[in-house]
């Protein structure tokens, strides 16, 4: 069966609950393992924040999810005020789906973070009232800036880079972007 589209797939996990959401409307999604997806929108700057993400461009993802319904939104404001999402594990993932609109094969994980902030705001319309539900979440890379948005030192890198990886070889990185400077780059001749 050939792929005809894909799916993103989030999945929140709180403290007491699990929460899955997918990006698109109509009724629940059910993946190969049984988990239950309830559907959500995404807005254009959320599938932007996740296309960067994707690419390994951004170490924050902003995600506002759109036609919330109040009641929704009002019991994530509550669940948030009695028992803190931050540092709450967050999966956003890429699902094919085959010509019949199936899973095709398992998931790719494309992104982890932990939930940095959550907050819920009523938009008011015509049509009534929406709610947004914004969330930032961050993951690893953050720690390589410091809050005065300074980059770390070669020194806090490689200390950083042995607490995140511990099985890993000790970090370069900083050792070998000064040697760049002294590289030619030989363009093909056509």
């Amino acid at each position: 069966m050939a792929i005809k589209s894909l799916r993103i797939l989030c999945d929140i996990e709180l403290p007491e609950e699990t929460i899955r959401v997918w990006d698109g409307s109509g009724g629940p999604f059910i993946d190969l393992d049984g988990n239950r997806y309830r559907p959500a929108q995404f807005t254009e700057d959320a599938l932007q924040s996740i296309e960067a993400a994707i690419n390994g461009e951004a170490y924050t993802l902003a995600l506002s999810l759109i036609s919330v319904t109040q009641s929704a939104a009002d019991s994530i404001w509550d669940y948030d005020e009695t028992t803190s999402v931050q540092g709450s594990p967050f999966v956003l993932k890429l699902q094919f789906m085959d010509d019949t609109e199936q899973p095709d094969g398992d998931p790719i994980v494309v992104f982890t973070g932990e939930i940095d902030n959550l907050d819920v705001a009523d938009e008011s319309s015509a049509d009534g009232i929406k709610s947004v539900v914004n969330l930032e979440v961050t993951n690893l890379f953050t720690l390589r800036t410091v809050t005065n948005g300074a980059v770390l030192s070669d020194v806090d890198q490689r200390a950083r880079s042995a607490v995140l990886n511990p099985s890993a070889a000790d970090d370069q990185f900083c050792k070998r972007v000064p040697l760049m400077r002294d590289a030619t780059i030989k363009w093909p001749n056509w």
